[in-house]
């Protein structure tokens, strides 16, 4: 059983899967590198807070950076997050804590967002740059399994239907057991967004298709648990194919 969150799941080829274990992901599923160039050319770049940019970089530098989230999906993660004007939010799975900055720049001053993560290190690598940016004091990070910590919780009744927003992207093994507690934990017309829905693509590819075995089994558990959102009567879905696959949630009353 897995209960790792970002930094865990790298070693073992997820998370975006790792160059040493698989050569099919990529920060886009656009077929042309250079569209892909345009996005961020004439719309990420030039609206990028240098501190989110700074610690872009510093992410990209990371042996294992791939797992940092695409700066055009971050981009859409923080308009989201205004849109809902959203005070409470929990992120499973840190590693640098890009997207996590991003989350903080859109709430107000007095939102929060709870951070959970298996490995402080890389967390800390990202640090300096959210001290800098002044929005340290909205994050509670915790380290260790998510697991636990979620039916920690929920086991206060005062925490079920408080959040405004979930962004999960932690092992991929363990997404349906997220779903369970996020569902409880946000509140009705909130949003859990799940990334890495489409796995490079390979939830598409015929059952004799070249992949790595850890890509082989991450795209098995994904199309089973992409299934299974879709039926879940709790939720509205949207499936997005920005980045790697995002699926947005929204929690019906």
């Amino acid at each position: 059983m897995a209960t790792s969150t970002k930094g865990e799941e790298e070693q073992k080829g997820g998370g975006g899967s790792s160059s040493s274990s698989s050569t099919i992901h990529a920060k886009t599923l656009l077929k042309s590198e250079s569209l892909y160039h345009y996005i961020l050319e004439t719309s990420v770049d030039p609206r990028e807070p240098e501190c989110l940019r700074e610690l872009r970089r510093i992410s990209a530098a990371h042996p294992r950076g791939v797992m940092a989230s695409a700066p055009d999906e971050v981009q859409f993660l923080g308009m989201l997050l205004k849109i809902l004007n959203a005070k409470n939010t929990i992120e499973v799975g840190v590693f640098t804590g890009y997207s996590l900055l991003a989350t903080a720049l859109a709430l107000p001053h007095d939102g929060k967002i709870l951070a959970l993560d298996t490995n402080r290190e890389s967390y800390e690598l990202g640090l300096p740059v959210i001290h800098k940016a002044g929005v340290a004091h909205k994050i509670d990070f915790r380290e260790g399994p998510a697991l636990p910590l979620l039916d920690q919780l929920l086991a206060d009744e005062k925490n079920k239907g408080t959040l405004d927003f979930a962004f999960v992207d932690a092992d991929k093994s363990n997404y349906l057991n997220y779903h369970e507690r996020l569902v409880e934990l946000v509140r009705v017309g909130g949003v859990i967004a799940y990334d890495n829905t489409l796995w490079g693509g390979t939830v598409a590819a015929p059952p004799d298709a070249p992949l790595s075995e850890p890509d082989r089994m991450l795209s098995e558990i994904t199309r089973a648990f992409n299934s299974t959102v879709a039926a879940d009567p709790r939720v509205e879905i949207s499936h997005l194919s920005i980045a790697d696959g995002l699926t947005l949630c929204r929690r019906l009353g």
